[in-house]
């Protein structure tokens, strides 16, 4: 499965689950941590988990572990590794403090649908 595959199947799991302002961020030429970051925002503590869980949930099904989840206590910033994938779901404060669109604004920010239409 091609990381872009992966990338739509969490797009989805974030949507279903009610997650706030998606970015889907290509960094593949700028970095060899990773060919894509999900950034996602959560309402509130069990908003952010259920976020979290979801995408674990259906990535098990198509076989893809984490390399590691980090912040699930706290829940302010989870970050999940899936090599070729990283996703990081904030609580909205966090997300604005670390502002990592700024951070990684050299990274192409997909369209949503132009993602999930290739």
């Amino acid at each position: 499965m091609e990381p872009k595959d992966i990338a739509k199947i969490i797009v989805t799991a974030l949507e279903e689950k009610k997650a706030n302002d998606i970015k889907v961020i290509d960094i593949s030429e700028l970095t060899i941590i990773a060919d894509y970051f999900i950034i996602a925002s959560g309402a509130n503590r069990n908003q952010i988990q259920t976020l979290a869980d979801q995408v674990e949930k259906v990535l098990e099904k198509e076989g893809k572990y984490p390399k590691q989840i980090e912040g699930y206590q706290t829940a302010n910033w989870i970050l999940m590794d899936y090599a070729d994938v990283i996703i990081h779901v904030f609580s909205e404060e966090d997300r604005l403090f670390y502002d990592l669109e700024r951070i990684w604004r050299d990274g192409k920010i997909m369209e949503l649908d132009e993602l999930k239409s290739n």
